[in-house]
């Protein structure tokens, strides 16, 4: 069952129409012109509207034109008269699903309209889906930094503006672009991601742009390349700063034209992509190195996303925990667990270099290794292993005092690389006194110059 208005100034019509339809069990609305139409549809929601070209006020282009910007979800069957070829192509174009002549006849009608149907429930299920899977990309955190990335994301995400995220490994750049995209316009559309880094140079045109058959050896068929597929859609372009000179050079090329050609053929391919980037790299850096074209990155950089490092959002290793403790217990069926205080506090202190993805991946191994209810700090230094630093071996800490010195010992290292060995910029960056940093740097032994 469907909601369907049908808009028309022919009453033979209508009654016709709306006799077929209801004898399948659909709701059947009518207007008469368009104003009455648009009238209507701002007050009620519909699943269809079967849509006559000659109205006595509007345009019924006009009108799909209005409706396509306002409820791009509904299908929109077109009807006429005095169709044409041309017609039926600019109204197709635009949206509309089908174009109809008249009179109709009944199993062109039944079929028009069971067509489309269900690809509006095929497009709400996919829709569905994305937002089903959206809660296993949802990016958990009350934090300031983490605020301000939502903060951007939602403006971001109204617009069809490029986007390039930066951030460490495994803080959660993936899950930006993916956010992104889901709160866009393009939703109910294709979502690719391309890892730069993991294609070779000579690939990568290829990947990006397709290849015609015979264009090289191996090219043994036509392949349409990823900004093709992703017509319409968003294109991720993760690790972008490891793409070749020549790719960098043809990607400009599209942001300013959306045009390209396959590797090996002739003909000009025009796209409508958005482009979203990212990189864990120092771009500006590469830029000076000439490993990266500064008009790309000004290309790709209209609004900017720095994704924080765990370090950075420490409030939230809680929240994480506590989620991925919950998801992974009922996961793999392993009832109900928590983390003690203590063993909160001992994540609180460790370093996180692999940020949100180690966390998920630390916290998956508890849920299944630790047999008890309740998670202590014992359980978790043991799991988190040691580095080669010189820090106490996990298997040794039989003490919440002694895993929070291994931890502590551990961060400060961490924090001391992460800034140069700079003991003021350290300092700050852990939120502590410098004279207290000295004075744990003594206490726990590190040799800073050996760093």
């Amino acid at each position: 069952m469907a909601k369907i208005l049908i808009v028309d100034d022919e009453r033979n019509i209508i009654k016709t129409v709306s006799a077929i339809l209801q004898d399948e069990d659909h709701i059947v609305y009518s207007a008469e012109s368009g104003e009455e139409a648009m009238g209507f549809l701002r007050k009620n929601d519909v699943d269809l509207i079967i849509l006559d070209v000659w109205l006595p006020d509007i345009d019924g282009v006009e009108i799909l034109e209005r409706v396509k910007k306002t409820s791009p979800e509904v299908a929109v069957l077109m009807i006429s008269g005095h169709g044409s070829i041309d017609l039926a192509v600019k109204a197709t174009k635009m949206g509309a699903f089908d174009f109809l002549e008249k009179p109709p006849s009944m199993e062109r009608i039944i079929t028009a309209v069971n067509n489309a149907l269900e690809q509006l429930r095929l497009k709400r299920e996919n829709i569905r889906l994305l937002r089903d899977a959206a809660q296993d990309d949802e990016m958990i955190g009350d934090s300031g930094p983490i605020q301000e990335v939502r903060n951007i994301i939602d403006r971001a995400a109204a617009t069809t503006a490029r986007v390039f995220i930066t951030g460490d490994n495994g803080t959660g750049k993936e899950l930006v672009a993916k956010a992104i995209h889901r709160k866009s316009l393009r939703v109910d559309k294709a979502f690719i991601k391309v890892n730069c880094a993991a294609i070779p140079d000579e690939l990568i045109e290829s990947e990006l742009f397709g290849h015609e058959k015979g264009s090289f050896t191996g090219a043994v068929n036509r392949r349409l390349g990823k900004f093709e597929v992703a017509n319409k859609g968003t294109l991720f372009l993760d690790e972008v700063c490891d793409m070749s000179a020549n790719a960098q050079a043809k990607v400009l090329r599209v942001l300013q034209e959306q045009q390209f050609e396959r590797v090996g053929g002739n003909e000009t391919i025009t796209v409508d992509v958005r482009v979203i980037s990212a990189t864990n790299i120092d771009v500006k850096k590469a830029i000076e190195e000439g490993k990266f074209r500064e008009d790309l990155y000004y290309r790709l950089n209209v609004i900017p996303v720095h994704v924080p490092s765990l370090t950075e959002r420490r409030d939230d290793i809680p929240l994480l925990a506590e989620y991925f403790l919950e998801k992974f217990s009922k996961e793999h069926g392993l009832g109900t667990k928590e983390i003690s205080k203590e063993g909160m506090e001992a994540l609180m202190i460790y370093p996180w270099p692999g940020n949100v993805r180690e966390i998920k991946n630390i916290i998956e191994r508890l849920s299944i290794m630790v047999q008890k209810d309740t998670i202590g700090p014992e359980d978790i230094a043991e799991h988190l292993g040691s580095d080669d630093n010189g820090a106490m071996p996990a298997r040794d800490i039989s003490s919440f005092k002694r895993a929070r010195e291994h931890f502590e010992r551990d961060y400060i290292i961490a924090a001391l690389k992460k800034n140069g060995r700079n003991i003021s910029q350290t300092a700050q960056d852990m939120g502590i006194e410098r004279t207290n940093l000295h004075r744990k740097i003594k206490q726990y032994n590190i040799n800073v110059d050996a760093l």
